[in-house]
């Protein structure tokens, strides 16, 4: 089969995925490791391997750019400290604690396989990144607080380039062939701030750039050349590139929010977040393929005791960091330092590191083994428990509440739609009067049930009339944005006065989404008038006036 009919049905798998996980509320990524597992056995496709050349070249800049283009920087700037420490000497301590725990644990469990400390430490490199993306969007499905999903995706950024780095730095020392212990350190250090001084440097040139354009495809483009030439450039001035990356991303996320009209902004966030969904679903997919079963099975022991040294290093390192930040402005709940242990989940980054093992290695074979082990337990076990523990811990509230008011809203919506059919059937004359006001009364008694049933929650649970204030007004917006196209297309608008329109409509659009113009308060004015966008988002067809 040719690589492109391939990449087509690995696409129709993973929309299918998508719709069967929301229907059954299972996390997306979980859903498509497992679609993968499935076919892979099966042999129904073969997809390309995920190897190191893939993943650098084409999901890595995208899927990182994007989510650091959406950080919040001021919770980035409140929380650095927390963030900087687990991405930084969190990394080297989990490393080292993995390899400490994982050696004695396996000696201890007589495991036919042999576990040296050169082989831990190694594996305790690999195991470093954590891949979060199935827990922070189940934060976001659930409502668990802002900060606390920030947090864990923050780290997670800058752990993947960290982690790549120390990875390097760990097989060079352990086969001999570059740098001493202390070595080690620096030459981290000095991979880690030159990729961040040329992501830095791109980000800037591309900001500028933005802010003196008014053009969404060109500033689209800007944004991809970004991503990508700040991951190319420092990989090849022998730095890090997805710390470069992830400088990049920042900074040009900074500039979007103040150089980007609103309308601009609107198109290349969209444009992100289809490229974050299509890079991970592609991912998630390929994991599937990769992991062979029998060898898992083969050597299930050494990946249970090795799942339960990362679990370890992890739940240390998250409680050292807690408990030095607890008397400071940055203080991490104990709820939440529980959240951040569970929810360190390991994904494709660290397959495909183990598969760059140089074939020559010893127990190469048994060390990628053990990693795809892990990772496929990681994203199974913990992204699927998830949600129970933020329940059990208190992070989110129960869900029976937000169930019953979906129930609520349902059957409203329902009802008024049926009782708009009757009416439209007796104006007809298709029933007799009798039967209508009959029907009439059933329904009108199921309404106001249902209406009841909404204030007594909207009463209980003031978070529930929040989000339905907050749906209502975007789609008064959206209605908002049709009426000035639909305007537009008659002629009762012209480019200019629509272009304005459709700022407006974006700006606040973009507030509310953003939480800046929380539901029930009037819109903030913006600190200067939006500049006319040349190309809207949805630009309508030239013939307008």
């Amino acid at each position: 089969m040719h690589l492109e009919a391939i990449v087509l049905l690995l696409f129709v798998v993973a929309t299918a995925v998508a719709i069967v996980a929301r229907r059954i509320r299972l996390p997306y990524t979980v859903a498509l490791v497992v679609a993968g597992l499935v076919l892979g056995g099966l042999h129904a496709l073969e997809p390309p391997h995920l190897t190191r050349e893939l993943l650098f070249t084409v999901f890595l800049p995208g899927l990182i750019f994007e989510a650091a283009f959406h950080l919040d920087l001021a919770g980035f700037r409140r929380d650095t400290a927390a963030i900087v420490s687990l991405a930084l000497p969190g990394v080297l301590a989990g490393t080292f604690l993995t390899a400490v725990i994982l050696v004695p644990a396996a000696s201890l469990l007589q495991l036919p396989q042999a576990v040296t400390w050169h082989h831990a430490l190694v594996f305790g490199a690999l195991m470093a990144a954590t891949d979060p993306i199935a827990v922070v969007g189940l934060f976001r499905t659930l409502g668990a607080p802002r900060r606390l999903a920030a947090l864990l995706e923050a780290e997670s950024l800058l752990n993947d380039g960290t982690s790549i780095v120390l990875f390097s730095l760990v097989l060079g020392y352990v086969t001999g062939t570059a740098f001493s212990a202390s070595g080690v350190v620096t030459e981290f250090a000095t991979v880690v701030g030159l990729g961040a001084g040329v992501g830095f440097l791109v980000g800037l040139v591309v900001s500028k750039a933005i802010q003196s354009l008014d053009d969404p495809m060109i500033e689209t483009t800007l944004t991809t050349i970004a991503a990508y030439g700040a991951f190319v450039g420092a990989e090849q001035l022998h730095g890090s590139g997805v710390i470069a990356t992830v400088v990049a991303g920042m900074v040009c996320g900074q500039g979007a929010r103040t150089g980007m009209a609103p309308t601009t902004r609107v198109a290349v966030e969209t444009f992100w977040e289809y490229v974050a969904f299509a890079l991970n679903s592609i991912v998630f997919l390929l994991i599937g393929f990769e992991v062979k079963l029998g060898s898992l099975l083969a050597s299930w022991q050494l990946v249970l005791a090795a799942y339960g040294a990362v679990l370890a290093a992890r739940a240390g390192v998250v409680i050292a960091v807690s408990g030095l930040l607890s008397r400071t402005a940055g203080r991490i709940p104990p709820s939440w330092s529980a959240i951040l242990s569970w929810g360190g989940l390991r994904g494709g980054l660290s397959m495909v590191l183990a598969l760059s093992l140089p074939p020559g290695f010893p127990n190469r074979d048994l060390l990628i083994a053990t990693t795809f082990g892990v990772v496929v337990v990681s994203i199974l076990v913990q992204g699927l428990t998830m949600a129970p523990l933020l329940r059990r811990l208190g992070v989110v509230r129960p869900g029976v509440g937000r169930i019953a008011y979906e129930l609520y809203r349902g059957r409203l919506k329902a009802t008024q739609t049926v009782l708009t059919e009757l009416d439209a059937m007796s104006r007809g004359g298709a029933l007799e009067r009798p039967v209508v006001e009959s029907l009439r009364r059933d329904y009108e008694a199921r309404l106001a049930e249902a209406e009841a049933g909404l204030g007594d929650l909207h009463a209980e649970r003031a978070e529930l009339q929040q989000d339905e204030l907050r749906l209502v007004r975007r789609r008064l917006l959206m209605t908002e944005r049709e009426q000035a196209l639909e305007a537009f297309h008659e002629g009762l608008l012209g480019r200019e006065a629509y272009d304005r329109l459709v700022g407006d409509v974006d700006q606040r659009l973009l507030a509310l989404e953003s939480g800046e113009d929380e539901p029930g308060e009037p819109a903030s004015a913006p600190a200067r008038p939006p500049r006319p966008a040349v190309r809207p988002a949805a630009r309508p067809p030239d013939g307008g006036s």
